[in-house]
């Protein structure tokens, strides 16, 4: 549950990449969703190749594109949706965020609609989505949440998710940058619900109007109906910089 009242509606006040926005509202606290704001996962070549080798098997390079694109219309963690969900699998895909089992089952389950011939390649597939090696930290998601712990800023993390982050973080140094984690796994809330934003203000204990959440979804975007101020940016490939720039002219006071 939701660590403060339900919020009045706040859809008027959503924040502009403006500095004259973030001068009405002085800002204590940024949430980040994961994917796509603060990292991307690998590229899918890279992905299938290293699924593969896990398994014992070295594709070559045209076998591994044929089955990346396979792949990536079937649904991947972390990537595209899928074009189609089995009925077999909806009740899983509806709970994928809220349950780990329904995640991995979900993804596993869509991976093996595709036949690559390589036994146990589905789950190491997945498994790739768990370790920090599957995934690319944006080149300036370490200098924007540095930049916000210099200037007393909290941070957390919020993200639709079916598995642990902690450890990502850890394994790239930035885990002393993060406060706090809203996971929907863990908050049994998933966004656009305003839930889980209000959840995430409350393990920072900080009041959602001196929040400003920041995303690349519309789904982000619910967190106006928790009373925080949005930015949402547009998702950026693996290893470009993700324009969290314009984080640090909403929430660092005017020199």
């Amino acid at each position: 549950m939701p660590d403060h009242a339900e919020p009045r509606d706040a859809s008027h006040d959503v924040v502009n990449a403006t500095r004259a926005g973030a001068s009405r509202r002085p800002v204590e606290a940024v949430l980040f969703d994961f994917h796509g704001t603060l990292a991307q996962v690998e590229q899918a070549h890279d992905w299938v190749t290293a699924a593969a080798a896990s398994c014992g098997v070295t594709l070559e390079r045209m076998r591994a594109t044929a089955l990346a694109d396979r792949l990536l219309t079937a649904g991947r963690a972390g990537g595209p949706l899928p074009a189609r969900v089995p009925p077999g699998l909806a009740e899983l895909w509806a709970d994928r965020d809220l349950y780990e089992h329904a995640h991995r089952a979900a993804y596993t389950g869509l991976a093996e609609t595709v036949d690559a011939g390589i036994d146990g390649f589905a789950e190491a597939l997945y498994e790739r989505v768990l370790v920090p090696d599957g995934w690319v930290p944006y080149p300036d998601t370490g200098p924007v949440l540095t930049a916000l712990r210099d200037a007393g800023i909290k941070v957390a993390v919020v993200s639709n998710i079916g598995f642990d982050l902690r450890g990502h973080f850890a394994a790239w140094g930035l885990d002393g940058l993060v406060d706090a984690y809203a996971l929907s796994y863990e908050v049994g809330r998933c966004k656009p619900d305003p839930g889980i934003f209000l959840r995430a203000c409350g393990m920072l204990r900080v009041d959602p109007e001196r929040t400003l959440m920041v995303g690349d979804t519309p789904a982000d975007a619910g967190a106006v109906a928790a009373g925080c101020g949005v930015l949402v940016l547009p998702a950026a490939g693996p290893g470009r910089p993700s324009g969290l720039g314009a984080v640090l002219d909403l929430a660092l006071p005017a020199p």
